[in-house]
């Protein structure tokens, strides 16, 4: 098993320790903060992980391969959508399960669509639509799923099936 962030990890010790060598309060302050952020991510990470698990699980590479892989035509296009418009957090807390669907045949295509699809919040349209009315966010929303898709297909036709894992 590879820990690829082990490198980071100790990177970012290292230079705590040295903050708390040269300041302590502000060292102090430092991992205050960034507990404070792993705080409000655990929540998504727990998730996550938890959705990762149950993919794992029920699903084998096959199926998954025939709902997000080469074959899975509209049917992965809308699940990657939906799946993007209804996803909350920060986006780098999707990407370890992301990485596991492509390690099981994901579209890098449905990747992007995924996270274009992000920008359209569910919780934010009642505002956008006071502010902007309803006419307008409509059309915006429509404007961005289609580019979502359009993006997708770029990605697929540049990257093909790039395997960059590294």
């Amino acid at each position: 098993m590879k820990f690829r962030g082990l490198k980071l990890l100790g990177i970012v010790a290292v230079l705590y320790l040295g903050l708390f060598l040269l300041s302590p309060d502000k060292g102090a302050a430092a991992l205050g903060y960034g507990g404070g952020v792993l705080l409000k991510i655990l929540p998504i990470l727990a998730v996550v992980v938890f959705f990762t698990a149950l993919i794992n699980l029920f699903f084998d590479p096959e199926t998954l391969a025939n709902h997000l892989g080469e074959r899975s035509g509209m049917k992965g296009w809308a699940i990657a959508l939906a799946a993007g418009i209804l996803s909350h957090g920060p986006m780098y807390a999707w990407y370890p399960m992301l990485e596991d669907l492509k390690k099981h045949g994901m579209k890098n295509g449905l990747i992007a669509a995924f996270f274009y699809a992000r920008s359209i919040k569910i919780p934010l349209l009642p505002v956008m639509i006071d502010y902007f009315g309803f006419t307008f966010t409509a059309i915006l929303t429509f404007y961005i799923l289609i580019a979502s898709v359009i993006q997708g297909f770029l990605i697929d036709r540049l990257c093909g099936r790039c395997n960059d894992t590294d």
